[in-house]
This record gives structure tokens, sequence and C-alpha cells, in this order.
């Protein structure tokens, strides 16, 4: 016996119908959120913080003023502007301790007072110290680029942890300006 040849399907324009007159019953699609699981909670400071003293000070306006003056010869008055603001801003971050908010691990992603920013926006985490806090930075693709958390000593285990489950453990290299920075914090009285 010769084979019979096999009926040819209909092709139309979509899909659907080519499932329909290939005689494929609809199946519907059930699309079923998960609600939103608070995996670590904790509350701590909303950055690190570090009372300074007066030589401190001292010294950051001798060399904020001698730059000052310096750019003040080279380009003018805008410059010494923004040095003054800086130096302003870096005085009231340092001499008002920052509140206390809470920070939320879910299953959804990171909430920072009430604020949340989902897992698909993260990408690699680690820990650091600074000003004898503990920080979690987690590399983000929206700006700064980098969500900084003070962490409290007691969930750092069980945060490490759960944040595995969702992200890479792998510290960046420090960059230029991480480098700069850092050469000139040694620079100045503690």
């Amino acid at each position: 016996m010769l084979a019979q040849p096999a009926k040819p399907v209909i092709e139309k324009g979509t899909l659907k119908e080519k499932e329909v007159l290939a005689g494929e019953k609809e199946t519907p699609v059930v699309i079923r959120r998960e609600t939103e699981k608070e995996l670590v909670s904790w509350v701590a400071p909303a950055r690190p913080f570090k009372r300074r003293t007066r030589q401190f000070y001292v010294t950051a306006i001798s060399i904020a003023a001698i730059t000052a003056l310096v750019l003040f010869l080279i380009e003018g008055i805008l410059p010494v502007i923004l040095i003054i603001a800086l130096v302003f801003l870096f005085y009231v971050l340092s001499t008002v301790e920052p509140d206390n908010i809470e920070y939320k691990l879910t299953n959804r992603g990171i909430k920072i007072a009430g604020k949340s920013t989902p897992w698909n926006f993260m990408f690699r985490f680690w820990f650091i110290k600074r000003f004898d806090s503990e920080l979690l930075v987690i590399e983000t693709a929206k700006i700064p680029g980098r969500l900084e958390l003070v962490v409290n000593l007691q969930v750092k285990d069980k945060l490490k942890e759960n944040l595995l489950r969702f992200l890479d453990e792998e510290e960046v290299p420090p960059t230029f300006i991480d480098k700069a920075a850092n050469w000139f914090s040694k620079k100045l009285p503690q």
C-alpha cells in the first residue's frame, strides 16, 4: 500500500487560527502573582556617621580656603562658591546624626524606608566597613549606580544567605574616584 499524503493544514494569519485548524484545544493561561514576603528586616541609621573633632574642621577649612584662593585667581568667583557649598554640605553631614530607618529584604527586591528597588535592577553585592559601620553595597542599574545600606551585625549572616539567592557576591575593584577619596581621607586628621 502506498502511504497517503498528510492532510495539508490551511495556514491563516494568526497562531490561534493555526491551532484551531490543526484541531488543538485552546487552553487558558493563568498568571498568578506571588505575594511579597519579607525575608529579612532591620532598623539602622540612614548613612554611616562619625562625629569629627575641631582639628579636623580646621584642617578641612584650611585646605578648602587655599584651594578656593587658587581657583579664584584662575577662574573667578564661581568655583569659590562651589567650594563653600561643598564645605557647608560636608559640615552638615558630619554634625547632624542620621535618622534610623527600616530596611527590608523581600522576595521582590529591597525596600529602604518604604521605597522599593526590584531585583532586576541589581547585579552584585559585597560588604565594606566605613566609620565603624558595616555597609552592604549593591551595584544597581539605576543612578547613582550603588545602594549602600548600613547593616546591623545581628542580621548580616541571614542577610548574606538570602541575598545569595538573588545576586552574586563579588566586590568591584575601586574606581579612580574611590581611590582619590580614600587617599584624601587618609591625609585629613581623624
